[in-house]
């Protein structure tokens, strides 16, 4: 699912400190060198992020650079800190602290507190929901379950952004965030569930980060400490860091600079917790010598998949927008995007059972498809279809792998087994680990065949199976590893959560699947009102709808399913609408002309050191403007006049709008009959091609492109930006032109 459980190959460690380095490409090998100063890697879907940060850290650490314990590595979950983890302990590099921003403080916390404040922690509440609910009752309201999550989520929106309840209302009024209840009542409840934490002397996840932002800011010799411990600071998922969080991080880091962030803009798809990109696209004014690395060779997505993401962001609005990061694919080509449009839910639930099991039988394992939903109530259909399908499923946010009972259970039962040796009569006749394997968890519920149907019954084998699997691929990369050698992997892989990969169609909301990819991937229901949600009012949170369907598009490698039904139930009226995000990428819908981004390729920006140019000018990270033309792929210096119209080299990979292209063609031709002239006196094929590569909807994005020019713009301006949009044009031209 992961590029760390896609395959549960076992890699050789490196031999050395270079060797660490094979196999990045230029960019990513840019990351890895840039050890001593601010970094920042912008980083767009399938780039090799993780591959990057953990090759950084591996290599620091093996070149006797970096000092394991002085680098504290974080991110967002403990599925990707375990998968960080896992990752270095494959490099070879071991004792580096990668944890989740919560997890690092709590421990923090926990040392300082008995010096800070004296005494005991108090006890951490694992789920304040029902503290909620005793607040809400003690201001005389009951909340039903939906809403009680929702007031309990709009508790810690509030907590992160550091708003107190007083402030609460006003911090709504300023932000135009859309409040489940009045704010008044919500104020009143958030200080009630305040006051009952004191009074037992329990505190949240929220206060976690925010007991040890006090402690650090009012006791300066522990902050001391904690820097003299951790002096090299790399954060994951920079664009999702909320204003807490942020707060927590340069007080660790201090006065100093050796921080790398690692963010993609387009990827911010929580806000409404108070997640923000601000920070990743501001860091260049906060560190004016930051070396900034964009990585835009997509490794995952065929051509295919990366068009059609490209083309969902090419629409996008608003400052996340303008740095948006075009990704190039790497890969071969691949089967086009299908969209599918069905009369009512249950037709496109069945149809999409019917496609996964195809593609099983064709030999795409059921743990690479995902069947991904904007919100979690529509899993049961897919559950049912699925299961009437006979296909088994997932269903993601489930518990941790290691944490399943049978899994506890199985690894009860190896580690007797290994003790036991030869003595244990279950090993009677079993050579080989594999088949050693296969004999204990026999006992466990594991048998040759899976058993039929889904539930319960079946997912315990798929864990039991998973097992199986990683005990076949540690014999193959481990020839002659014994039981025991395999319960010391199992012990150190379930210290880091670095899950083997369970067989079975995940279903899944588009927010859980972040970070996860899949060979297939089915986009399902695609209306609006579900896409972009319905109570999504502003333009940002529109725009946060649409990178939350770029972020669902990039899951896929190979194969890309996007449907949508007219109506919820067989025989209801057919009043439901694509969603407008696919409008001119979907086969038969209005064309709309692309906007320019200031993101564009990937390339390396050492900085300059300086501050920005002007008092009080937000800068963002992009790269200043340099004389020297560079390819928008590869940043190569560009110096051939047809490789500069196009901004790129000859050789690098194109994202031009073919159909838009040969429509472009047809006209020029058109033109240059009128007018009794050359093709090339219109436009030239490279200004045509640089065209359909922009696809520009305004004259101030056409004008811009080497070839066109004000003369050109004022003739035949109006039918080029028609044409991009995808109208019909047939008007006469002014006669008389210039070269092209």
């Amino acid at each position: 699912m992961t590029a760390a459980t896609h395959s549960t190959l076992f890699p050789q460690v490196p031999e050395t400190p270079d060797a660490v380095l094979d196999g990045l490409d230029p960019e990513q090998r840019e990351v890895a060198l840039a050890l001593h100063g601010p970094v920042c890697v912008l980083a767009g879907a399938g780039t090799g992020k993780t591959r990057a940060i953990t090759h950084r850290i591996a290599y620091g650490v093996r070149a006797g650079i970096l000092q394991p314990a002085t680098i504290l590595a974080v991110t967002f979950t403990n599925r990707a800190a375990g998968e960080m983890r896992g990752r270095l302990r494959q490099l070879g590099a071991t004792g580096v602290q990668a944890r989740t921003f919560h997890s690092a403080a709590l421990r923090q916390l926990q040392y300082f507190w008995p010096k800070a404040v004296g005494g005991e922690l108090p006890r951490l509440l694992e789920r304040k929901v029902q503290l909620v609910a005793e607040a809400a009752a003690r201001c005389e309201l009951r909340l039903d379950r939906n809403e009680l999550r929702d007031v309990t989520s709009e508790i810690e929106w509030a907590k992160v952004t550091q708003t107190v309840p007083a402030d609460y209302p006003a911090a709504v009024a300023k932000t135009q965030r859309d409040a489940p209840r009045d704010p008044a009542v919500l104020s009143q409840i958030y200080s009630t569930y305040e006051q009952l934490k004191r009074d037992r002397s329990v505190i949240d996840f929220e206060d976690v980060l925010l007991l040890t932002v006090g402690i650090l800011q009012d006791r300066h010799d522990i902050a001391d400490h904690v820097r003299g411990q951790y002096q090299h600071f790399v954060v994951d998922e920079y664009q999702d860091v909320s204003p807490l969080q942020q707060r927590l991080l340069d007080l660790w880091v201090g006065d100093r600079d050796n921080l790398c962030v690692v963010g993609d803009a387009s990827q911010t798809i929580y806000s409404f917790t108070g997640a923000t990109p601000d920070h990743l696209l501001n860091f260049r004014t906060r560190h004016p010598g930051a070396t900034v690395v964009k990585l835009v060779r997509d490794y995952r997505s065929t051509p295919q998949v990366v068009h059609l993401a490209n083309g969902l962001l090419s629409q996008a609005r608003g400052k996340a927008a303008d740095h948006r990061l075009e990704l190039v694919s790497q890969r071969d080509k691949g089967p086009e995007p299908v969209y599918a449009e069905y009369p009512d839910e249950p037709h496109e639930a069945e149809a999409t059972a019917r496609r996964i099991r195809d593609l099983i039988a064709g030999g795409v394992p059921a743990g690479e498809i995902a069947v991904l939903y904007r919100v979690n109530s529509q899993s049961e259909v897919y559950e049912q279809a699925l299961a009437d399908a006979g296909v088994a499923y997932q269903l993601r946010g489930a518990e941790r792998f290691f944490e399943r009972a049978e899994v506890r259970e199985a690894g009860t039962a190896l580690r007797g087994a290994a003790r036991a040796g030869r003595n244990d009569s279950l090993l009677d006749g079993a050579e080989g680990l594999p088949s050693q394997v296969r004999a204990v968890l026999s006992t466990k519920g594991w048998t040759t065949r899976p058993p039929a149907g889904s539930g319960a019954v079946r997912d315990r084998w798929e864990s039991l199976a998973a097992l199986v699997r990683l005990a076949e691929d540690f014999e193959a990369a481990k020839p002659g590893a014994t039981l025991t050698d395999l319960v010391r992997e199992l012990d150190e892989r379930a210290a880091a959560q670095h899950a083997p990969t369970v067989q079975g169609v995940t279903l899944a909301s588009l927010h859980s699947a972040k970070g996860l990819e899949w060979d297939a991937v089915f986009l399902v229901g695609l209306t609006e009102g579900m896409m972009p949600i319905a109570y999504a009012k502003t333009d940002e949170q529109v725009e946060e709808e649409r990178r939350l369907l770029y972020v669902g598009v990039t899951r896929a490698r190979l194969h890309l399913s996007l449907s949508w039904s007219l109506a919820r139930s067989p025989g209801g009226r057919a009043s439901r609408r694509p969603t407008r995000f696919l409008n001119g990428l979907r086969p038969g819908s209005a064309a709309l002309g692309a906007r320019g981004g200031a993101g564009g390729g990937g390339g390396i920006d050492r900085g300059t050191g300086r501050a920005p140019a002007a008092a009080g000018r937000t800068e963002a990270v992009e790269p200043r403007t340099r004389q020297t033309a560079r390819c928008r792929v590869c940043r190569r210096p560009l110096t051939d006049a047809g490789e500069m119209k196009l901004m790129r080299c000859e050789e690098c990979p194109s994202d031009m709008d073919e159909a838009l292209y040969g429509r472009l063609l047809d006209w020029r031709a058109g033109q240059a009959a009128r007018l009794s002239q050359p093709d090339y006196c219109v436009f030239t094929e490279k200004t045509l091609m640089a065209i359909a590569e922009a696809v520009p909807s305004t004259e101030g994005e056409l004008v811009v492109i080497a070839g066109v020019g004000n003369r050109k713009l004022t003739r035949f301006g109006a039918d080029v930006l028609a044409i991009c949009a995808g109208e019909t044009v047939g008007e006469e031209p002014e006669e008389g032109d210039g070269e092209g």
